[in-house]
């Protein structure tokens, strides 16, 4: 298959993948999602799982810009500078949704869910970038990130606006977050590395299905737990290690 046949399945299918999503009519914020299995507090701290898992998020995040930092120069690592921009967007982002989250989780309703999510796009799009960059072409990937940035952030407040006014639409932002997700492992099957390392992004992934996993179960968890943990607190835990994995990458990637 030549690259342009690879990148014409790659547009086909996010094109295919647009239009599919729009074919729907708009989707509301379910307001059961904002009812979480584990609502208890402790030391003054409520829904205090699901707060205080977020931690981990921030601690991943300033883990991430010390490595970049220390790696960026390093032209086996980074064999253009600007590389390392999406990584620390994508860091940066982290350290964001630590506190924006727990936020969230501190009081959950849609006016506080737009910062759980806004933080979060900058991670799915800054890594996005990264995937294109270094597997399809590097100019490429770097020019897409500032697009796929205010992409991710309008999807957000599009929502939020669309909710105040009784007619909320997560559409967009469905398409943020899951269409990467489609073409993220297509791409690493289609192209070929530019640098070693490239299962600790594998990790990413499998992490992040897992994290998915872990929300979608929050209350058959909790129960089965007997209350000691819930589905969305392991989702936090989970999804930390799996961006760590990013981490991991800047590490030990090498030119190849």
């Amino acid at each position: 298959m030549t690259p342009s046949v690879k990148i014409g399945l790659i547009f086909f299918i996010a094109a295919v993948g647009i239009i599919a999503t729009f074919t729907f009519p708009p989707i509301p914020q379910d307001q059961s999602y904002l009812l979480f299995a584990d609502s208890r507090s402790l030391w003054g701290i409520p829904n205090f799982g699901d707060v205080i898992s977020n931690i981990p998020f921030s601690l991943v995040g300033v883990l991430g810009l010390l490595t970049v930092r220390k790696h960026w120069k390093d032209n086996t690592r980074f064999t253009n500078p600007l590389e390392a921009v999406p990584f620390l967007v994508a860091f940066i982002g982290l350290i964001l949704l630590g506190p924006c989250s727990a936020y969230f989780h501190w009081t959950p309703a849609n006016d506080t869910l737009i910062w759980d999510r806004l933080p979060m796009t900058l991670v799915f799009m800054a890594f996005f970038s990264i995937i294109i960059a270094e597997r399809i072409h590097l100019k490429t990937g770097l020019t897409l990130l500032p697009l796929f940035i205010a992409v991710g952030i309008g999807s957000v407040i599009y929502w939020s606006v669309t909710e105040s006014q009784g007619q909320g639409d997560l559409r967009p932002y469905a398409l943020v977050q899951f269409l990467p997700v489609l073409l993220i492992p297509l791409i690493l099957i289609l192209f070929k590395p530019r640098y070693s390392g490239g299962r600790h992004l594998v990790e990413v992934i499998v992490w992040y299905g897992l994290a998915k996993v872990f929300e979608l179960l929050d209350t058959p968890i909790h129960v089965f737990t007997h209350h000691l943990v819930s589905g969305h607190t392991l989702k936090h835990l989970a999804a930390a290690v799996g961006i760590y994995g990013l981490v991991r990458y800047v590490r030990v990637r090498q030119k190849i």
